[in-house]
């Protein structure tokens, strides 16, 4: 049975594991939902499900400067509690995200970031790619579908590889950061800034 969009959601909004962690659970059951719970439970990748709702107002606004000043990254990572954002641990965690923002340049935190018009146009870029290239039309949905799912695990800071392991998404990494801490931790927004750009990348989580 072919996993849908419908169906990764259900499990996110039950379990409050990322996207790509209920996608696996989904394949790894059959598309079992309670069996894919399960799966996310063992993995221990269910336990922010618990903590999604509380409140999450203090933390850290953490600024990172890489190559001499010619680039800044300003980024708010939220927590639960003064003594948890006071900790070493949370702010070697927002330290990375910097880091990690700084090296890679994302333009959002999230998926749900991506302004409709925006995914429509690189629908279309890639649609006519595809076409230049004299590509079957019959298999142009999937070749579209494969650099969609490129363009946003670039632009999308949860999707993108954590650059000191590319095996641990940045939302993995901060499910695992979440498990640690236990308190709900949450990437607010971030600000980019390059020298000599014509503008810089934000994007906040509502």
């Amino acid at each position: 049975m072919a996993i849908t969009t419908e169906d990764i959601k259900r499990l996110r909004e039950a379990t409050g594991a990322g996207i790509l962690d209920c996608r696996t659970a989904l394949q790894n059951s059959d598309n079992d939902f309670d069996k894919a719970v399960d799966f996310l439970r063992e993995k221990g990748l269910a336990a922010a499900s618990k903590r999604a709702d509380r409140e999450a107002s203090e933390g850290v606004v953490e600024l990172y400067t890489h190559g001499g000043g010619r680039v800044g990254v300003m980024v708010e990572v939220n927590c639960e509690t003064d003594f948890v954002g006071r900790s070493d641990e949370f702010r070697t965690f927002a330290h990375e995200v910097a880091l990690q923002i700084a090296a890679t340049a994302p333009l959002y935190v999230k998926e749900e970031d991506i302004p409709e018009s925006t995914l429509e146009h690189e629908k279309a870029i890639a649609e006519a790619r595809a076409r230049e290239e004299g590509k079957p039309d019959a298999i142009i949905p999937k070749i579209v579908e494969g650099y969609m799912s490129k363009y946003k695990d670039e632009v999308v800071l949860m999707r993108q590889a954590y650059i000191r392991d590319e095996s641990v998404t940045i939302e993995k990494m901060l499910s695992q950061a979440v498990g640690t801490m236990g308190e709900n931790i949450i990437i607010r927004r971030f600000a980019r800034y390059e020298l000599g750009e014509q503008s810089s990348g934000e994007s906040e989580e509502e």
